[in-house]
């Protein structure tokens, strides 16, 4: 798969700048990034092989939980590009106050 954009995650990282979670942050999200990108699903059943705790919000959009479910990353998914657009990435109590379903980079 094709991830777009890694620098979403890179701007997440770089804001928790001098907290001690920063370095583990970067560790789970590069771990995920790497993970996808060699990935080839063709459908969200195949994600959730993958990914037993991602939550499949619509055909098109996936939650990972990231980092022991401390942070979430919402993504959505084109299976016949192999392309996955990253749309949002945050902890898991701002996840409680977005929409999944709608919420778009930059929101």
């Amino acid at each position: 798969m094709r991830v777009i954009a890694r620098r979403t995650l890179a701007r997440f990282v770089e804001s928790l700048r001098g907290q001690k979670k920063q370095r583990a942050v970067k560790a789970a999200l590069d771990a995920w990034f790497h993970e996808v990108q060699r990935a080839r699903w063709r459908n969200s059943a195949e994600v959730k092989r993958s990914y037993a705790t991602a939550s499949i919000v619509s055909s098109d959009r996936l939650v990972f939980n990231i980092k022991g479910n401390d942070y979430r990353l919402v993504a959505a998914v084109d299976y016949g590009r192999q392309v996955v657009f990253i749309k949002w990435v945050g902890t898991h109590r701002e996840y409680d106050r977005i929409d999944a379903r709608t919420v778009r980079y930059g929101d």
